[in-house]
């Protein structure tokens, strides 16, 4: 496990500058439609999925148009952009959560991207009746500082930020009440990787990927991976294997420590 107190660096000012790469993942995400399309499909259920820092809906429209090209039922956020002080969204996220719980009859997974997969997890601890899974996108909870957008934060939401006291890093890096994944990238210029990492245990997990942190929302290996959680029958859950054919998208798991 990252280590929630220790000291996590941000990426290095080169990874940051390679983020431009993350352009070209739209692209690639075309390339990569007919064997996305082939992903394995699970029984329509509701997801809900949160957006990054000082994004809206439009950013996760790709992540909502896949789902729903699989038959899910997948909803944005509805709260404009992602610009609001800390856990200033959770009470209206949980509501949500229970709101699409109870007209659906059915657990609701969310995904969420970087800040918005923060949300995501401290939200859920609010509903966890009403939540089946949380799925991650190089989301930093086990180290928020450990970033490289803490100097342009007051731009984006008009406050300081504040680094979390170890008691709220602690609170932030454990273990949910439901299962959860955390996709993260080695390479990502704006979040540090090790800050996407949490302990493995039963019913959670982290699962590398390769690109940027901005390309992660249009990421056809992180698309994969969603799609095969949401696959499982609905009350089990196993931990992501990637098959022989898809084995090549992603890095040797058992680096994950190193």
């Amino acid at each position: 496990m990252a280590d929630p107190i220790g000291d996590i660096a941000p990426p290095s000012a080169l990874l940051l500058a390679l983020e431009a790469r993350g352009v070209f993942g739209i692209a690639r995400l075309f390339a990569a439609a007919p064997y996305l399309a082939a992903a394995r499909r699970g029984a329509p259920q509701p997801v809900l999925v949160l957006p990054g820092l000082g994004a809206g809906d439009r950013s996760t429209l790709a992540i909502r148009r896949y789902l729903g090209f699989l038959g899910y039922r997948a909803h944005g956020w509805n709260r404009g952009r992602n610009i609001r002080p800390a856990g200033a969204d959770l009470p209206a996220v949980a509501a949500q959560i229970r709101s699409l719980h109870a007209a659906t009859g059915l657990p609701v997974t969310l995904v969420g991207w970087s800040r918005g997969g923060v949300i995501a997890r401290e939200a859920t601890r609010l509903a966890p009746e009403a939540a089946r899974m949380v799925i991650t996108l190089g989301s930093p909870f086990a180290a928020p500082a450990a970033t490289n957008v803490t100097t342009s934060w007051r731009l984006i939401t008009g406050e300081k930020f504040m680094s979390p006291t170890e008691e709220e890093l602690r609170r932030l890096a454990a273990p949910l009440p439901v299962p959860s994944t955390s996709i993260y990238s080695r390479t990502d210029g704006v979040v540090a990787w090790r800050a996407c990492l949490e302990s493995e245990g039963p019913q959670r997990e982290n699962v590398e990927v390769r690109g940027s942190h901005i390309g992660l929302g249009f990421n056809p290996a992180a698309f994969w991976v969603i799609a095969d959680r949401l696959a499982q029958p609905l009350g089990t859950w196993e931990p992501f294997r990637p098959s022989r054919l898809t084995a090549d998208l992603f890095p040797h798991r058992g680096r994950d420590r190193t």
